[in-house]
């Protein structure tokens, strides 16, 4: 298989770091991105790499572009020379070389690799390139132009899905029965686990449990919601997972950093992601941002939704000003039923279900 090339899209490489031990490279999505992948022995210019580097580390950001230095032994994280230089350059290994093998390259040779804001390729080739390679960096527009135009991001805005009074009904569930801090899902060893880390995350949320709201929302997305994502993408949602009030606090800049919905087995069936924003008008800050697709922010109104796949890449940035309150299910159909089934045994421990829903049909009740 030969080294992917222009045009060819990145797999979603996971690999250790010396600061994560599974560091996602698609989280990174919405910058330009060069891999340097070194040789499992000796051959190549160390000293033109560098200069390579040197010339183009303005532009190495974390904003602009990012470099992983990918090296060929687990131990060089923490026995060898190289460290993560931040911001814009990280140390990750390749250990078994099945990362730059999933990608057409051989471990022994190494290989550089530049790809675009959607980790889509637009050059690789073996070391010696990689002078020529980096430094393209210096000459390509900033991220948000590179396809030479604004993307907009393949999302659905749908106002008027929950009318004013049942938005202040769930404000007054939240503000009457408080919140409990909002986790997320990672892998690890094989299982998927709530976790925590409030450099990454800052919400709280309350659990639904009044039945007569319940079937209110359930008819309203029934009715309003499910249509529309059948026109748009031609989807039929027939299950929901989980019923919450989220609320991100300018008291503590409550955010979401960037990330995926169902990057693990536990969350593999989700389909969509639905954010209705029940008071738009209160609160600064707050709005999605989808970094694969530029820095444009999308902020429903009132009541209003933005429906998007869970596999892009989104994230909540912080509300500078008031609170901002959600609701925020998930959405997906019986094939994604029949993988939430088999996927049950990946799910460490019961709390993980209760934190996230059972998965209720889609119902006019």
């Amino acid at each position: 298989m030969p080294l992917v090339a222009w045009g060819e899209p990145l797999p979603s490489l996971v690999l250790p770091g010396i600061s994560n031990p599974r560091y996602a490279l698609g989280s990174v999505a919405g910058r330009w991105t060069a891999l340097l992948f070194l040789p499992r022995g000796a051959g190549f210019d160390g000293a033109a790499l560098e200069a390579a580097v040197a010339g183009i580390r303005a532009r190495l950001d974390d904003v602009f572009g990012v470099l992983f230095v990918v090296a060929p032994r687990a131990e060089d994280l923490t026995n060898g020379p190289m460290r993560d230089s931040l911001p814009g350059i990280r140390v990750l290994a390749d250990p078994d070389g099945e990362a730059l093998a999933s990608l057409g390259g051989d471990p022994a040779a190494g290989a550089v690799i530049l790809a675009d804001p959607t980790h889509r390729v637009l050059a690789s080739g073996p070391l010696a390139e990689a002078p020529a390679i980096l430094g393209a960096l210096s000459r390509l527009p900033p991220p948000e132009r590179h396809a030479g135009m604004e993307v907009m991001a393949p999302v659905l805005v749908l106002p008027r899905l929950l009318e004013p009074g049942l938005c202040r009904k769930l404000i007054e569930l939240y503000e009457t029965g408080g919140g409990k801090p909002s986790g997320f899902m990672r892998e690890v060893n094989g299982k998927t686990v709530g976790t925590s880390d409030p450099g990454f995350k800052r919400r709280s949320d309350h659990d639904i449990a009044d039945q007569d709201v319940l079937n209110a929302l359930q008819r309203r997305l029934k009715r309003r919601l499910v249509p529309a994502i059948r026109q748009a993408f031609q989807f039929e949602a027939t299950r929901i997972e989980r019923f919450i009030v989220a609320c991100y606090d300018a008291a503590e800049g409550g955010f979401f950093r960037a990330h995926r919905d169902n990057t693990t087995r536990g969350t593999a069936h989700r389909r969509f992601a639905v954010t209705v924003n029940l008071n738009s008008e209160e609160f600064e800050g707050g709005e999605l941002r989808f970094p694969e697709f530029g820095t444009r922010l999308y902020r429903a109104p009132t009541g209003g939704a933005v429906v998007f796949s869970c596999s892009l890449l989104h994230e909540a940035t912080p509300v500078t000003q008031g609170r901002r309150y959600a609701f925020l299910p998930f959405l997906y159909d019986e094939e994604g039923a029949r993988i939430r089934q088999e996927n049950l045994g990946f799910l460490a421990g019961n709390e993980v279900l209760g934190a996230e829903g059972t998965g209720e049909p889609v119902r006019a009740a």
